[in-house]
């Protein structure tokens, strides 16, 4: 207990004193996108782009001691453990954690309600992070939540039981999976050390034990989209488990090692049994671009401009991806402008929140989702179902596109300020004789075209009533 305690404090000191992160993958949103061939992929890919806003749950063994998610067991030079303590002790301490995982508190109807209440449309689950840690009852390994002390749990196949709470809600489901297992021979293979997140063999004098791993990961995606009811996404995560010959610059970027060979796992043979198992599914093979990417995913980061093909932002509620104690969650505010502007700018947002280890959200968590939820239900409209317009921002308003010749303007609103009487911008100007419609209060608002610029004005009883709201809402024909 002294050691587990030990190694608790020091990660907790570590993740106090240094930026809580996860592994950022900031990449271009259209170059060499390619769009799905398939119809029904296609079908999909729109339904999808109507969403919006999900919700991702990083949840695992990393929740034990709380702790960043999986990547404290890698062995490469931005990790920081106690330099006391011996690397091979460290990973049986984490590995270790799967007999004190025991969720007794889970309850995937609270999650799935307030992630409704923030106004959520699709979730996507952590069923394996990189730690190999399985959330779902995997035939292909013991190490699972179904083999600790939650197997008796009536619940204790969770990410069934996520999917079903989800799917009761009207989600999109996606199944997140890590393409990288650090826990199975097949990937680490014990009889050498660890030194990086790669496989830590030599694929081209072990062919058997790679073709073994490519088996293992084909059978587990099998599995997840065939026995855990209708799945919309799977979301593969690990992007330097990839062809060599799709390694370019933008890899080469994060920094970390690449070995002299392909780590493929032979995505056309995945991709077809898994739209087989669940046909029209959307498949995000992270950064890998080409076919099996029919979104781009850039991490912790709002690309820089607009982009008219299929993109979503994953961005953490707070600065972890996982639970990790005394977590700085952001404020409504800075959700909905990041929202504003990412689907100004033609993208999604995957908000990224983490259980604690008992399976529940923390009140915070769920207040903030709640204060989310409450703007869109007045101002969803000028959200969902939209596209890209070409004059997408200026300044604090940010536009986006209805059906027809709809368009929206959404005029975020700094902390700490107030709404004015008076906004305006330029280009986007209403059709002469329209009306612009306050979505909250579905209200007429007077305007007027000076120059080259629109003015709408606020009556003063408007301007009180919001003096402390994130952004408004105005819809207008153009």
């Amino acid at each position: 207990m002294k050691i587990k305690f030990l190694y608790s404090i020091l990660l907790i000191m570590f993740i106090s004193s240094k930026p809580v992160i996860a592994q950022n993958t900031i990449h271009p949103t259209s170059s060499n996108y390619q769009y799905p061939t398939e119809p029904e992929v296609r079908e999909k890919l729109e339904n999808w782009r109507d969403l919006k806003f999900g919700m991702i749950i990083h949840w695992g063994l990393y929740a034990v001691p709380g702790i960043i998610e999986s990547w404290s067991i890698c062995n490469e030079d931005w990790i920081y453990r106690d330099s006391t303590s011996k690397y091979d002790d460290y990973k049986k301490w984490y590995w270790g954690l799967s007999k004190d995982f025991n969720p007794t508190k889970f309850n995937p109807e609270s999650w799935a309600k307030a992630a409704k209440d923030a106004g959520m449309k699709y979730v996507v689950f952590t069923t394996k992070h990189h730690d190999g840690f399985n959330m779902f009852d995997t035939k292909e390994s013991d190490f699972k939540i179904t083999s600790g002390p939650f197997a008796n749990n009536p619940t204790s196949n969770v990410a069934k039981y996520v999917f079903e709470a989800f799917r009761k809600e009207n989600f999109m489901i996606g199944a997140y999976f890590s393409k990288p297992d650090w826990h199975t021979q097949y990937y680490w293979w014990d009889r050498y050390a660890t030194p990086d997140r790669n496989v830590n063999y030599d694929i081209r004098k072990n062919p058997w034990r790679w073709n073994k791993y490519k088996e293992f990961t084909y059978n587990q995606i099998n599995e997840l989209t065939s026995e855990y009811g209708k799945v919309d996404i799977l979301w593969l995560d690990g992007g330097w488990v990839r062809p060599l010959e799709t390694v370019n610059d933008e890899v080469r970027s994060w920094g970390a090692p690449i070995p002299p060979f392909s780590q493929h796992i032979d995505m056309p043979k995945i991709a077809k049994m898994a739209r087989s198992n669940q046909p029209g599914l959307l498949i995000v093979d992270r950064t890998v671009h080409g076919p099996y990417e029919n979104y781009r995913t850039p991490e912790q980061s709002i690309p820089k401009t607009k982009s008219d093909t299929p993109w979503e932002s994953c961005i953490t509620l707070g600065g972890a991806w996982g639970y990790v104690p005394n977590d700085n969650f952001k404020s409504a505010t800075k959700v909905i402008h990041t929202l504003n502007e990412i689907v100004a700018k033609g993208g999604s947002l995957l908000l990224g929140v983490g259980p604690t280890a008992e399976g529940t959200l923390l009140d915070i968590q769920v207040t903030r989702l709640a204060e989310i939820g409450k703007w869109l239900e007045k101002n969803g409209e000028a959200i969902y179902g939209t596209r890209v317009t070409d004059y997408y921002n200026e300044n604090n308003v940010f536009f986006t596109k209805g059906k027809g010749n709809t368009l929206y303007a959404l005029v975020n609103i700094l902390e700490n300020s107030q709404v004015q009487s008076s906004i305006s911008w330029s280009k986007n100007i209403p059709k002469a004789g329209s009306k612009v419609i306050l979505l909250s209060e579905n209200l007429s608002l007077n305007w007027e075209k000076k120059g080259e610029k629109v003015f709408i004005n606020l009556p003063q009883e408007i301007v009180e009533k919001y003096k402390s709201y994130p952004a408004l809402a105005l819809k207008f024909e153009k």
